[in-house]
């Protein structure tokens, strides 16, 4: 850690993203390292009080139990300046205000961040300055290596910081100790030994009032395309000889260049459903299409599911299926890997009740063990018994995680520009498929497993 002070500009600081996860991620950031000196300044459209900007700094750091002492400096040293991000002129008089190191964090949509990064590229910025910007990286293949053109005309490409806050939740990390610091499933962590592989993110949560986001995104691109397929490339890399960043993330992209739809065919390996009205945890759920702010036309998916192979000698016929979903019955949101039966079970003993698993929860925490032995009573008969344990949690938020990775100018929980590209290049033809109509979109009842035979 940094004995410099560090500024951090959030762009678009009086959106929803600061107040809810960026100010209180650093909250807990500096709650665990008190030591780290951090210029706190936040720029955007909207009129805005320096006393109302320095008590929304200050009720984050509370929240989190920041050291009063560390909390007051910070808040002291924190600004608001109102800015049309827009205008050429505002912009350098804004970057003029700054010191150095600085991070630049983009809590812009997607459209006015790549509009701002062109007037950065023609103003300048200081010498080391980071780029943090959130997902999605673009909306397709083409659009994503033009956003990594225009980023590489501002800042080299160890200086951007492509945000996945997954990448800052402990249970993805503990992937790496899991496959790598263990003797027991390193060498089985192979096509061999594993028959398929299921990464999930089910949500009960519907619409929840983001159908100006969310029905231009829908599941595929929200969840599949850019949180699940990272961590199926943390799951599926080959062995890292160092945690340094660029040796993990060439890894990853190695392993999503492999990334291919099932059998090269992605209307068959997708499905695709929306949710009717019904009842989630006791509350009535309307039907997704008459939702304010959607568009029913536009055939937003609620529920995607998409099954990719692994063309390489490691993986070779293992099926990875991704499945992530809003309003449903009951939250899932882990990571299952599902082993091959053993060559030979010796007569006389009764088959096993199922294949032995491993079952990895993203939230909270845990992972379980669920193996075939002996069961209680008859010796011949077998059952499936759990062995189970919590994971550590994280000392803090995930946006603490990364923004103090940024801070630190370490872009390990971050995406690099040709992994984005790489997420892009899987799913476009999934796309293609969809909008040719050779997917059907399926329904659901909110509250319900999803539509059968998924």
């Amino acid at each position: 850690m940094p004995d410099q002070t560090t500024t951090l500009l959030i762009l678009g600081a009086s959106g929803d993203l600061t107040r809810r996860l960026l100010l209180p991620g650093l909250g807990t950031l500096l709650r665990e390292e008190p030591g780290r000196t951090v210029r706190v300044m936040g720029a955007d459209r909207v009129e805005l009080s320096q006393e109302d900007w320095q008590a929304k700094v200050r009720d984050s750091l509370a929240e989190a139990e920041v050291p009063q002492e560390v909390a007051e400096r910070v808040v002291a040293d924190s600004t608001y300046h109102r800015t049309d991000l827009l205008e050429k002129d505002q912009l350098r008089a804004l970057l003029e205000q700054t010191g150095s190191p600085l991070s630049l964090y983009f809590a812009l949509p997607p459209a006015v961040t790549v509009k701002v990064c062109v007037l950065l590229e023609e103003l300048r910025v200081p010498e080391g300055t980071r780029l943090a910007l959130e997902k999605p990286f673009g909306d397709s293949l083409e659009s994503a290596q033009e956003l990594n053109r225009q980023l590489l005309r501002v800042v080299p490409e160890g200086s951007i910081f492509r945000i996945d806050h997954f990448l800052g939740v402990s249970t993805i990390l503990n992937l790496i100790g899991l496959r790598f610091a263990n003797r027991l499933l390193q060498p089985i962590w192979t096509a061999e030994h594993i028959e398929r592989v299921e990464i999930c993110y089910d949500e009960t949560l519907a619409l929840e009032g983001r159908a100006g986001y969310y029905d231009h995104a829908g599941a595929l691109m929200d969840m599949i395309q850019s949180h699940l397929l990272e961590i199926l490339a943390f799951f599926a890399m080959e062995a890292p000889a160092t945690m340094q960043p660029e040796e993990i993330r060439g890894l990853k992209a190695q392993a999503l260049r492999a990334v291919q739809p099932w059998g090269h065919d992605p209307a068959a390996a997708s499905r695709r459903a929306r949710y009717t009205a019904g009842e989630v945890e006791g509350t009535q759920v309307p039907d997704y299409a008459s939702e304010e702010g959607v568009d029913p036309e536009r055939e937003t998916e609620t529920l995607a599911q998409l099954t990719v192979q692994l063309d390489n000698a490691r993986w070779s016929g293992v099926p990875f299926v991704l499945r992530s979903g809003k309003a449903l019955g009951d939250t899932a949101k882990r990571v299952v890997v599902v082993f091959r039966e053993p060559a030979h079970t010796p007569t006389g003993l009764s088959p096993a009740p199922g294949p032995d698993r491993l079952v990895l929860e993203l939230k909270p925490g845990s992972v379980a063990l669920e193996l075939s032995m002996n069961a209680e009573g008859d010796p011949f008969d077998l059952e499936q018994k759990e062995l189970a344990a919590e994971l550590g949690k994280s000392r803090m938020l995930p946006y603490g995680e990364i923004l103090g990775a940024i801070l630190d100018g370490n872009p390990l929980l971050t995406i690099r520009g040709d992994e984005a590209e790489e997420l892009w290049r899987i799913v476009e033809p999934v796309y293609a498929a969809w909008r040719a109509g050779e997917v059907p979109l399926e329904e659901y009842a909110a509250g319900s497993d999803g539509p059968g035979g998924w």
